[in-house]
Order: structure tokens, then C-alpha cells, then sequence
């Protein structure tokens, strides 16, 4: 009995070595090529609620938002022109975790529209609105919606942080007693300690986007900080402090997704959706081949890029999972902004600043300011960009010239990722 137990943990051994090596040795610079072929997609209206703690409930954030979503459509529209729905969302405290897509989309007269619930973790409406983009490329669809929500702030906090946590790894990270501010602090000592960088790099992250967030009314905390109060924050996490952390918020927000033959009938002004990619990872932290490189963020990327035909550097505007400081600081470093250790410099010279060159990064406030209701903020970052390449946001955080740009995504430390690319143009 023995030996045979000794063998067959031997071969399990083995397997997991030779699955391990397989997933590690995966470079993603070798992946086969994205190359679709098949209907040009745009983005035709998006809409959300501001984001912040909401009297109304998830049905009442729904409809504000997909009501928002259709009066942004130029031309004629209504909800039973619909051929698909795919609603993001975590079911954040248990209140509607069965049907929840069915549960929103009634509220917006899309009874009888085949619709369902994507759960990704914080991920979920960026992979939401990937699966609304494939139904219309592939042509199973004509029109096509992605959102998201979340109900965040009718909780007391004991029970925020144990929904909070459930995105990584219960047995391994949870169980263990590893919160999610202490994952990102990891990903932040260990940069500390790899590269030339110091918290302070992140205190220009998190003043940044404040000050983008300042004029946008839809976002969390409308409020400037200094770089003396981020630096001198309450300690959650060593070295995360309070302004490295997104708050938790309530909200909604909705895309509509059209392909390219009825484009004209509903719109003057579409956004173009000229890239997506995907990527996953190992879930717990310490499976993974890096915790400073994030190989779900890099492989998004590349496909996102390679289906656009674009560079990171042709991108103006960015939107990225700025969870925690440490979380934008490694995006730009992942999506190819900058290169490898130089995160750090790109934000101690406000690179991402509103209109201070080629790229801005975090106009809306990112998820630091504008807030982060889970399930709903990759539609949202989708809503900021729509909105920005029509020249439709507040004058005070408006991109100058904006021709294309990106969302990032992620569902909790980074086990997934989605990325978008988008264009006033079709390339």
C-alpha cells in the first residue's frame, strides 16, 4: 500500500512539474498569432451611475445606467434591437448571487433577451464586455451589451473584507490570513527591493489620480490630496497606506456594442473596439512565475495589440486597474508603456499626468478616485474612454487629440485580465 501511494504521489509529482514547466515556458512572445478577419465592432453608447456609496439598490443602479447607455446612442434605439446581454458582477454579499443578469436586464425592457452573469472577480465586466465584442465579431450577433454592478457599501465591514478576499486563493492565501491589501503590499516590497523605487513613487500615483478625479462627477472621491498627506497616510498594509487603496463603492455602468453594417443607423460618432485580449495566471501568489512581472496583464496585451495593429506607443489615453498604487505602477510597466524597472521614474516625472505628454493615464481618477464597485469597473473604464474619444467628458480632464485608447482589467492580484483597445477610426 505504501508503495503504491509512494508511486503515485511520484507521478502526480511529475505531472505537476512537466504542467508547471509547460505554463512557465508558455512565452507569451510565442503565442499563436490573434488575427480576426471577421465584422469591424464599435462601441455605439455607454452610460454608468456615479460611483460612491448609492441609496438605490441594484435594480435602481441598473436602469439609471443602461437609461444613460441609450440617450448616448445618436440616432434611434431601444433595448429590444438587443441580441445578447453579458452582465459582470461578483454578487457581492450574497443579496442576488442566482440570475443576476436576468434580475438587471428586466429592468431595462430586455425581458425575453438572452442574457448571463459573468463573474471574474474584478475582471468580471472586462470579460463581460470580451465575450459581447466576440458574439458581434463572430456575427452569432448584431447588437449586444456588456455591464456590470456591484452593491458594495450595505454591508458592515467584517463581512466587506471576507468578500473582498474571495478572489484569490481561499485555501493557500485566505485561510492563511493574507488580506488583499497585504497581496499588493507583497507585489510592492518585492518591486522595492528589485528595483530603484520607494513608496514615494506611489504617493505620485495616488496624487494623480485625485487630481483627475477632482472634476469627474461620476467619481468616488472628488477630492485633491497633497503629496504630504498621501505620504503620511494611515498604514494598512506595509507599505500600502490608506491612499494607496481604492475605496469600496456602489455602482453600475453599460455598453452598447454594435456591428459595423448597422453602425451608421445608430450613430455619427462611434468608438471603435479595434483590439481585445485575454490573459490568465496562477491564482495564489506564490505559484506564480513573478509577482513584479504579471503575465496575465503582458499576455492581454500582446493580443490586444497584435489584433489592433498598434504600439503601446500609439496609445493616448489609458485606463488601468489601479486597485492599489503598486497595481498602476506594474500595469504601465506590463502593457509596454515603459520598460522593465522603470515604473517607478514614469511616475516620479508625472509622465501619466492629464496632457503632459503622449500618454495620460487614470483620467477618469482611476479605480483609486473614481472607485471601484467590482463587477461594474471594467465597463466603467469602457464608459471613460467612449466618452473621451468623443470629446464628451468635463473641459478640466479632457485628453487633447485623443485618437486611441486602452482599458485594463483585472480580476483580484492579477489571475486574470482582459484589454482593450479603441479607435475613433477602424484600423
Amino acid at each position: 500500500m505504501c508503495s503504491a501511494l509512494t508511486q503515485h504521489r511520484n507521478r502526480m509529482s511529475d505531472s505537476g512539474l512537466l504542467l508547471e514547466s509547460l505554463l512557465h515556458d508558455r512565452d507569451i512572445e510565442h503565442l499563436p498569432p490573434v488575427g480576426w478577419t471577421m465584422v469591424n465592432v464599435a462601441v455605439v453608447g455607454a452610460g454608468q451611475t456615479k460611483f460612491g456609496t448609492h441609496a438605490l439598490g441594484m435594480k435602481g443602479m441598473w436602469h439609471e445606467a443602461s437609461l444613460e447607455a441609450i440617450s448616448s446612442v445618436d440616432h434611434d434605439f431601444s433595448f429590444d434591437m438587443v441580441d445578447e446581454a453579458y452582465i459582470g458582477s461578483t454578487a457581492f454579499g450574497g443579496g442576488q448571487i442566482g440570475n443576476t443578469a436576468a434580475l438587471m436586464t428586466e429592468h431595462s425592457g430586455m425581458v425575453g433577451v438572452p442574457t448571463r452573469r459573468i463573474e471574474n472577480a474584478c475582471a468580471s465586466s472586462g470579460f463581460a464586455f470580451r465575450d459581447a465584442w466576440m458574439a458581434v465579431k463572430s456575427g452569432a450577433a448584431k447588437i449586444a451589451i456588456a455591464g456590470g454592478i456591484e452593491k458594495m457599501n450595505d454591508l458592515e465591514s467584517e463581512r466587506k473584507r471576507f468578500w473582498l478576499g474571495v478572489s484569490g486563493d481561499t485555501e493557500w492565501e485566505r485561510m492563511a490570513g493574507l488580506t488583499f491589501p497585504a497581496t499588493y503590499a507583497l507585489m510592492a516590497r518585492k518591486y522595492f527591493h528589485d528595483y530603484q523605487s520607494t513608496h514615494d513613487d506611489l504617493v505620485h500615483i495616488s496624487v494623480k489620480n485625485h487630481k483627475h478625479g477632482l472634476y469627474n462627477q461620476k467619481a468616488h472621491l472628488q477630492k485633491e490630496i497633497t503629496f504630504e498627506k498621501a505620504a503620511n497616510g494611515k498604514l494598512v498594509a506595509d507599505p500600502l497606506s490608506l491612499y494607496d487603496c481604492c475605496p469600496t463603492s456602489d455602482g453600475a455602468s453599460c455598453v452598447i456594442l454594435a456591428a459595423e453594417d448597422v453602425v451608421q443607423s445608430l450613430t455619427d460618432t462611434p468608438v471603435w473596439v479595434n483590439g481585445s485580449g485575454a490573459g490568465s495566471d496562477y491564482l495564489a501568489l506564490h505559484d506564480r512565475r513573478s509577482i513584479t512581472t504579471l503575465d496575465a496583464t503582458k499576455s492581454a496585451a500582446k493580443q490586444a495589440f497584435q489584433a489592433s495593429g498598434l504600439e503601446a506607443k500609439d496609445i493616448d489615453i489609458a485606463e488601468v486597474h489601479d486597485c492599489f498604487t503598486i497595481a498602476e505602477l506594474l500595469a504601465v510597466e506590463d502593457l509596454g508603456f515603459v520598460d522593465k524597472g522603470e515604473g517607478g521614474l514614469f511616475s516620479r516625472e508625472n509622465r501619466g499626468l492629464l496632457n503632459q505628454g503622449k500618454l495620460t493615464v487614470n483620467p477618469s481618477g482611476g479605480l483609486k478616485a473614481k472607485g471601484h464597485p467590482l463587477g461594474a469597473t471594467g465597463t466603467g473604464q469602457i464608459v471613460e474612454i467612449f466618452n473621451q474619444l468623443r470629446g464628451n467628458v468635463e473641459s478640466q480632464r479632457q485628453v487633447r487629440d485623443a485618437e486611441f485608447g486602452l482599458t485594463h482589467n483585472v480580476g483580484g492580484s492579477v489571475a486574470t485580465c482582459a484589454v482593450h483597445i479603441f479607435g475613433r477610426e477602424i484600423i
